[in-house]
């Protein structure tokens, strides 16, 4: 079973490359560290998984926060690992501001179901 972890940057925000640096690498850990203190064994087995097949994680825009926020609805509709982050806001952002979405890591097939036509960032 190949496994991916995907974040969704919001563009809207013009976040610098390092911010958006940062607030990717916010998601992509917080989500792990809810996997690992969740009680959901199949979310874990998908983690496990994903570490061994080197921890794939693909960055992909989508243009405002609605169009993040349904993709947000569709993962926990098909109980996918999700975390919205927002931001603290000391540097570019107004604090609170969503600035991404993980998803994953969990089976390719299914994350493509919310994000595989969003492109690349």
């Amino acid at each position: 079973m190949a496994t991916k972890m995907v974040i969704v940057v919001r563009t809207d925000l013009d976040m610098g490359k390092g911010k958006i640096a940062a607030q990717v690498a916010h998601a992509a850990v917080s989500l792990v560290l809810d996997i690992l203190n969740s009680s959901n064994s199949l979310w874990k087995e998908w983690l496990y998984t994903w570490l061994e097949e080197g921890q794939p994680k693909i960055v992909v825009k989508v243009s405002n926060l609605d169009e993040l926020n349904k993709r947000y609805e569709k993962a926990i509709e098909l109980n996918l690992p999700t975390i919205i982050i927002q931001d603290a806001g000391k540097t570019q952002i107004e604090p609170g501001t969503v600035t991404c979405l993980g998803i994953g890591p969990a089976p390719a097939e299914l994350v493509d179901k919310i994000t595989g036509d969003l492109k690349l960032l």
